[in-house]
């Protein structure tokens, strides 16, 4: 990790001070901790779990179980390509290939600069757009291999 270890247990450990006598903290914990870190870090679970007497493995289903929650670092900037069915036939593979090539990475992953978390997504909402793909809470539609470069480009900048 990047910071000291008492550093980051000091932040852990006011964490859990907010949440130790409350019902129903864990959740709430993991996303303050996320929010905190922009991931749930391992030495959090094995600190949570001690302090608040859980059992590791408790603590991983939650975090596998919802979507929102992460266990690996992700990059300043996620971009998500939409292979919903609309956005599949208009060429959104194509799309997600180019991202992939282009910055390296499959999906799931994170450029090795932490500047980019890349992710395949099954539906935006955005159909009529075809193929979309979204930058952060951006979204472009009407994507091409062209208009996706220049979008890369544009938070690369």
């Amino acid at each position: 990790m990047e910071e000291t270890l008492d550093n980051f247990n000091v932040k852990i450990e006011n964490l859990i001070q907010r949440y130790k006598n409350k019902k129903g903290n864990l959740i709430p914990l993991l996303q303050d901790i996320q929010d905190l870190f922009g991931y749930v870090p391992k030495e959090a679970v094995y600190l949570v779990a001690k302090t608040l007497n859980y059992h590791p493995v408790d603590i991983y289903g939650i975090l596998s179980f919802y979507s929102h929650f992460y266990i690996q670092p992700r990059g300043k900037h996620v971009i998500r390509v939409c292979l919903g069915t609309a956005c599949h036939v208009m060429g959104s593979e194509e799309i997600l290939n180019f991202y992939k090539q282009k910055l390296k990475i499959e999906e799931g992953q994170t450029t090795e600069d932490k500047s980019f978390t890349l992710e395949k997504v099954m539906c935006l909402g955005c159909c009529g757009m075809a193929p979309v793909v979204c930058f952060d809470e951006s979204f472009f539609g009407r994507c091409d291999i062209n208009k996706a470069d220049k979008i890369l480009e544009q938070f690369r900048n």
